[in-house]
């Protein structure tokens, strides 16, 4: 058995068992949701019901005793009479706080009023070795949250409401590209060259065909495929790996949903944005666009701001060129960045995200990036020098990347190519030639579009931190997990 189970909780375990009874038996009477039992409770005085859940810390007056049972939609204080119960009352100690019960009885109430099942029957559904956290001072450490969710998700009912609206919010994602005729697909996870972003990739061997392989950074490559396929609308929800660091934006695991429409450009993107967003409010927030985020107020109903990244660059770094070198390494040195190694057109993006990034309140669709760091996008027709590719972003924060899609094989390959010949760990070691011979056979004109749909369920939760919107945090690892305070 593992450390933290509690000795007396044990010698219970053993005494149910000795009195033939099951700890842990398959099934028992399923309970009625609690929320539906609490709605127009008056009407219910009286009748037989039955809730099953967690058993909170239980209350004793000798002949009396009072518990509050939590399911997944709520929450009602069961009351336990020795005159009612006698078959359970000798045994009533051998299920305590934290069991997993199903009990029936009448709805009714106390002498104060409150709502309270009486209860004439007690099933135990699983008996706890474990007491749960202090109401107060128990699971309050961060981390210790994080690494015991399992934990956290039944002692924090307002955790379980944040990733019930994280569902709600996908949910909502996917009804808005329906409605649009997209078709949702799935592409290949393991890819045999990595693409579609630019980030070092996780690395895997696959035996049977000895092949070294990479969990996809994005499913972008394969997507464009579909639509040099003939299927003008896709998207996908799913996740990609990308093996950087951890902060409160960053998990290497996160869900990416990204788009594709034959027939569009980056402008028709930005009007799919900030159709979402308007689904997103009416649908999610019930109309109220307005949400706090990192203790500002932000306004997520369209129409979203709009400025041009070389204006923006300006304005934050007066008298450097994005395009020149010189200029751009005096400044990033000035700024303390690291320059060493750095390639010139990362190192002028480096300045720019150190300088401008924060300003960015928002919404606002930061567009018309350079094509050096915008390796599969369509130049702009009037500036060779930049391209048809726009940025959201929310207090500070990236949101999501579009652009009119690259749809020139000739060009796309020398893109590609460039890439390779100054090849870092975030490029991938060779061309992907049959991405460009899909290309050959002819895409239509095309928007694409990314969202990290952790980062936007962090806006739209009020979540500070990356791990606060998904269930199972990459974590460094630990010997053994700690146990929770005692009740």
């Amino acid at each position: 058995m593992t450390d933290g189970i509690a000795n007396d909780r044990l010698e219970k375990l053993q005494a149910l068992r000795a009195a033939g009874q099951d700890p842990f038996p398959a099934r028992v009477t399923r309970g009625q949701p609690i929320a539906e039992l609490l709605s127009d409770f008056a009407a219910k005085h009286g009748q037989t019901a039955t809730v099953a859940g967690r058993l909170g810390q239980i209350r004793d007056f000798g002949k009396l005793r009072f518990a509050h049972v939590a399911d997944r939609t709520g929450s009602l204080q069961v009351g336990f009479q020795r005159d009612s119960m006698p078959a359970f009352w000798p045994n009533r100690r051998l299920v305590e706080g934290n069991d997993l019960v199903s009990i029936t009885g009448k709805l009714g109430t106390t002498q104060k009023g409150e709502p309270t099942l009486w209860a004439e029957e007690v099933t135990l559904a699983s008996k706890s070795l474990r007491p749960a956290p202090e109401k107060w001072h128990g699971l309050q450490d961060q981390e210790q949250r994080y690494r015991m969710r399992y934990v956290d998700l039944f002692a924090n009912p307002e955790v379980r409401q944040s990733f019930a609206l994280r569902s709600r919010i996908v949910r909502e994602v996917r009804a808005y590209f329906d409605s649009l005729d997209y078709l949702e697909v799935e592409t290949p996870i393991l890819q045999p060259i990595f693409g579609g972003a630019s980030a070092r990739p996780f690395v895997t061997h696959h035996n049977a065909l000895d092949m070294q392989l990479y969990l996809r950074i994005a499913p972008e490559l394969y997507l464009k495929r579909l639509i040099v396929g003939g299927m003008e609308r896709v998207y996908e929800i799913g996740r990609v790996f990308r093996n950087e660091g951890i902060s409160t934006r960053h998990n290497p695991e996160f869900t990416m949903l990204e788009s594709y429409e034959a027939w569009a450009d980056y402008r028709d993107i930005m009007a799919r944005v900030e159709g979402l967003f308007a689904h997103l409010v009416e649908r999610v927030l019930a109309g109220n666009g307005t949400v706090a985020f990192r203790e500002k107020q932000y306004d997520l109903k369209p129409p979203f701001q709009k400025a041009r990244y070389l204006d923006l660059f300006a304005q934050q770094n007066p008298g450097v060129d994005w395009f020149d070198h010189p200029s751009c390494l005096a400044r990033a040195r000035q700024l303390g960045l690291k320059t060493d190694g750095i390639e010139p057109h990362k190192l002028a993006n480096d300045v720019f995200e150190a300088t401008v990034e924060d300003t960015l309140q928002g919404p606002i669709f930061v567009h018309d990036y350079p094509v050096a760091i915008s390796p599969l996008a369509k130049r702009m027709a009037d500036d060779p020098r930049v391209t048809e590719r726009f940025e959201l972003f929310v207090a500070g924060m990236e949101l999501g990347n579009a652009f009119s899609e690259l749809n020139d094989p000739i060009d796309q390959q020398q893109r590609f190519e460039e890439q390779v010949a100054h090849k870092d760990d975030e490029t991938p070691g060779e061309v992907d030639l049959d991405y460009v011979t899909a290309l050959e056979f002819g895409m239509p004109p095309a928007g694409g579009l990314g969202i990290g749909i952790d980062r936007l369920c962090m806006l739209l939760t009020g979540s500070t931190s990356i791990r606060d919107v998904v269930l199972f945090p990459l974590l460094r690892r630990q010997e053994a997990t700690p146990p929770p305070a005692e009740s």
